[in-house]
């Protein structure tokens, strides 16, 4: 776990690590498993930048967290599930109990790329939904004056993959101006934006886990068994 060392834009006497006792949260279990997505190939790719700026703050808040490195990862049905890069994204969304999805912004949408990861995550396997019922965050990163499309998409996703996305967000403009040239994030209100935004998250997915199967019990699902829900969902064709 870093720590506030790591963080040289934070003031130390401000910064507070979220309480899972304060939020009737049980904390002897694990600490609350974050996985980051990215959404570009480039070598200084920004969103990358500002998901490990995010996987800083993240681990010290006391969250255990994962960045999946989209390079290699085929376009949707190009390849068997069984493809490596595949199989990992899948491991880790299972493995995962939160998640930050952070996308450039390319002619006013999430990037190919980050779209593309989100596609590989199925609705079910079988009869188990991987991202139902945990946390979402959404951020963007954009070339040019702030937008909000990006992340307005992600939510629109993470509703469908029945995720629940946090209310808080983080869209970073100019993000060319943002980094030093140790690739780490100046301070600024933006930075401090996204340290909200982890906050947030780490509250919430306290909050949440262990109480997903409460919350995501559904009157319908328990008219359908298992066997006959894994049969519909997995049909060849529709």
């Amino acid at each position: 776990m870093p720590s506030l060392h790591d963080l040289p834009n934070i003031d130390r006497p401000l910064f507070r690590i979220p309480d899972p006792e304060a939020l009737g949260a049980d904390a002897a279990a694990h600490r609350p498993r974050i996985l980051l997505l990215y959404g570009s190939l480039r070598t200084r790719s920004f969103s990358r930048l500002a998901v490990e700026e995010a996987a800083r703050l993240l681990e010290a808040m006391g969250a255990e967290t994962r960045i999946f490195d989209p390079r290699g990862l085929p376009l949707p049905d190009a390849e068997e599930a069984s493809h490596p890069k595949v199989a990992e994204l899948r491991e880790l969304a299972a493995w995962a109990e939160g998640m930050v999805w952070c996308s450039p912004e390319r002619h006013g949408a999430m990037t190919g790329i980050m779209k593309a990861q989100i596609d590989w995550i199925p609705l079910s396997l079988g009869a188990v939904r991987p991202t139902q019922g945990k946390t979402l965050a959404v951020m963007q990163v954009c070339g040019g004056s702030q937008s909000f499309n990006s992340v307005n998409q992600l939510r629109v996703l993470g509703r469908w993959m029945r995720m629940l996305t946090i209310p808080n967000q983080s869209s970073v403009p100019k993000a060319y101006l943002e980094f030093d040239e140790h690739d780490r994030m100046r301070a600024s209100p933006y930075y401090d934006r996204i340290v909200d935004v982890m906050e947030e998250l780490v509250k919430f997915t306290w909050l949440v886990r262990g109480r997903t199967d409460t919350l995501t019990d559904r009157y319908s699902e328990r008219k359908e068994s298992a066997s006959e829900l894994s049969a519909r969902v997995n049909q060849r064709a529709i």
